[in-house]
């Protein structure tokens, strides 16, 4: 409140300016802005790059650095992207350092679209449509795109007909998630849900199941009876497992049983375990 306070303040800041030789409006723009959902991402570096594309990551171009030595890596980069119809283009140093935000890409960046996410609905009309009972995974709290990305390797191997992610505080479809799925999220339908709790109530409505999975449920997985019927399976985080919402909105919250030693298991694993149990039950 003191008079003098702004004019000492802008002292100091100008004082600061010249000590660093920089001013304010010289910060970088990535300091003040934050990438936008529809923004496409990048995955830099030569094996990240060769093994997305290997995995056949959806891709819109490939960036190359001028007068780059073009080892074995390179070279088949090159190849599948040339078979793929994957625009391939040369840039500078300094682009790729912008494009990967300062990561190491070795002379070598993959453009990679945003995501399009379906409706919540459209997984239960997509099994309707293939006269299937419906299994949809749900994701509650989930961050790691790589966990994402092995849920989708499990939904795929069994069976299921998509993913629901929230919108908020939840790992998307990423360069990561791509990567750790193999590919299988090119098969694989991802929904996102305004709000998760709301999404799981409907389809409850809707004649779903819906079966948490967490540590502290009440019922081994094994023995769950509603695995052969229409349903819906939430994972979880690690550690801080399901949200207290979404645990009520849930029909019956199941366990893995485990050894004591360990005290938990990854989103991942821990999927692909469930669903290995509801396509043993639906083969009976």
């Amino acid at each position: 409140m003191r008079h003098w306070y702004k004019d000492k303040a802008r002292a100091e800041r100008l004082e600061r300016e010249e000590k660093t030789g920089r001013s304010s409006s010289q910060r970088p723009a990535q300091a003040r802005t934050r990438r936008s959902e529809d923004a496409p991402e990048y995955i830099g570096g030569r094996n990240p790059v060769l093994e997305a594309l290997r995995a056949g990551v959806p891709a819109s171009a490939l960036y190359i650095a001028q007068r780059i030595d073009n080892d074995d890596r390179v070279k088949e980069s090159v190849r599948i992207a040339a078979d793929r119809g994957i625009a391939m283009l040369e840039a500078g140093r300094e682009k790729l350092d912008r494009l990967t935000e300062g990561g190491v890409h070795q002379g070598v960046a993959l453009q990679i679209p945003a995501y399009e996410y379906a409706h919540p609905e459209d997984l239960v009309h997509a099994a309707q449509d293939a006269a299937e009972v419906p299994l949809i995974v749900a994701l509650d709290s989930v961050t790691d795109p790589r966990n994402l990305g092995a849920i989708a390797r499990s939904a795929t191997a069994f069976g299921a007909h998509g993913l629901v992610v929230p919108s908020r505080r939840s790992a998307g479809v990423t360069a990561g998630a791509w990567k750790t799925s193999a590919g299988t999220l090119a098969n694989m339908t991802v929904a996102r849900a305004a709000n998760l709790t709301a999404t799981l109530r409907d389809y409850r409505e809707a004649g779903l199941f819906v079966i948490g999975l967490d540590g502290e449920g009440t019922v081994d997985v094994g023995d769950a009876n509603l695995l052969d019927g229409p349903l819906v399976v939430v994972v979880g985080s690690e550690g801080k497992g399901l949200s207290r919402l979404v645990r009520e909105a849930c029909d019956l919250v199941v366990r893995i049983p485990m050894s004591a030693a360990a005290e938990s298991l990854n989103a991942g694993v821990a999927a692909g375990i469930a669903l290995y149990e509801v396509a043993r039950h639906r083969k009976r």
